[in-house]
């Protein structure tokens, strides 16, 4: 908080509000929660914000992009897939006779993004648009599987996190993308004891299952990118280096959003008067997530993170970046990406057939029909 307490300090005078911040970390596999800090000071205020509603802002959009992505288990008309594209040009969507019109942090327009850019680029305009191709009732259905509250809206305000969550919740939805699509709620009490240490209650833990593990596998990558490249990449600048993916949130207040292979954790920072924060999650909630991190990560198991693991039925193509296609022989920029069996291309690049040599058709000497 100290991080943050300089970048305010610019904003207010000397004796202004502190903003507060709140972070909960648990075992995506159990749900057992491992730290729960619900304020700065809690001699100042015992208000557990761990359990305070907020709009999430683009830590929901995870849920847009795996909504997307499993329209590639139902064999319909429509396939997204990591690679499939969307134009962030600025759109007025019209819903319910009213028009809503998103826009980018700073404006920015980046023209046609395949959907692992656009979630790694945090694109507001994109992420509305892939809602409503997917349908926003589809995002909501997605989300509330992962056990989000039911003021969650299909509108095109929901892409943007627009409906206000706990941290908890949050904690509890984000096990689908770490648990390989297996939705636990966080638990507090795993058993209850009496006087001679005689188990008189087992608090079973609850769970279902929230999405396809195949969609699951692919939402993990997608977040993998946006540390590698996205807006999350000043996890790695700050020197935690083990695999891990995960979202920025920006809204009112900042959010963070991430996990290991062993360890989940959701920070919140904000004012409890719902002023604006006016500092994006990267600023706020991340470098708190990135400090807690690494030192978790020098604790027992949590040492031990892991690459995750493929689910099955997942299968990598190579791509012409140009054509979105699969790449042929001769095309210049290329990448690899991941599918779900079957949802892959199937056209190969037309853009960059092979062309022969100017002199293998006009010279002379090739072609005698031209010698003089």
């Amino acid at each position: 908080m100290i991080e943050v307490d300089k970048m305010l300090a610019k904003r207010y005078a000397a004796g202004g509000p502190k903003a507060q911040a709140a972070l909960i970390a648990l075992d995506p596999h159990s749900g057992e929660i491992k730290a729960m800090v619900g304020g700065r000071d809690y001699a100042r205020s015992q208000l557990n914000r761990i359990f305070a509603k907020r709009p999430p802002g683009s830590v929901f959009k995870p849920f847009v992009y795996a909504a997307a992505m499993n329209t590639g288990m139902g064999g319909g008309n429509l396939i997204l897939t990591p690679s499939s594209t969307v134009s962030d040009e600025a759109t007025t969507f019209v819903f319910n006779q009213k028009a809503y019109r998103p826009s980018n942090f700073r404006h920015e327009e980046f023209g046609t993004l395949t959907l692992r850019q656009a979630l790694a680029k945090s694109d507001n305009v994109a992420a509305v648009k892939v809602a409503q191709m997917v349908g926003f009732p589809q995002v909501v259905a997605m989300a509330r599987l992962a056990g989000l509250n039911d003021g969650i809206m299909p509108t095109p305000a929901v892409a943007l996190g627009s409906y206000a969550v706990t941290p908890f919740e949050m904690a509890g939805a984000w096990t689908a993308f770490a648990n390989a699509g297996t939705w636990i709620k966080p638990r507090m009490v795993l058993r209850v004891e009496n006087a001679d240490a005689e188990t008189i209650h087992n608090e079973e833990g609850e769970t279902h299952r929230a999405m396809d593990p195949r969609v699951a596998y692919l939402m993990v990558s997608m977040l993998e990118e946006v540390m590698r490249s996205g807006t999350a990449a000043g996890v790695r600048a700050r020197g935690f280096k083990l695999p891990a993916a995960g979202k920025t949130g920006t809204s009112h207040d900042g959010w963070f959003a991430g996990f290991t292979s062993q360890l989940l954790c959701i920070v919140w920072v904000g004012f409890d008067d719902y002023r604006e924060l006016d500092l994006e999650g990267a600023k706020s909630a991340l470098p708190i997530w990135t400090e807690f991190m690494k030192k978790a990560a020098q604790i027992g198991d949590y040492r031990n993170a892991r690459e995750f693991p493929r689910a099955a039925g997942i299968v990598a193509a190579k791509i012409c970046i140009d054509s979105h296609k699969l790449a042929g022989d001769f095309c210049p920029n290329t990448t690899t990406d991941i599918f779900i069996e079957g949802t892959e291309p199937r056209g190969k690049c037309d853009l960059h057939a092979a062309v022969a040599p100017l002199e293998s058709v006009s010279s002379p000497e090739a072609n005698p029909q031209l010698r003089p």
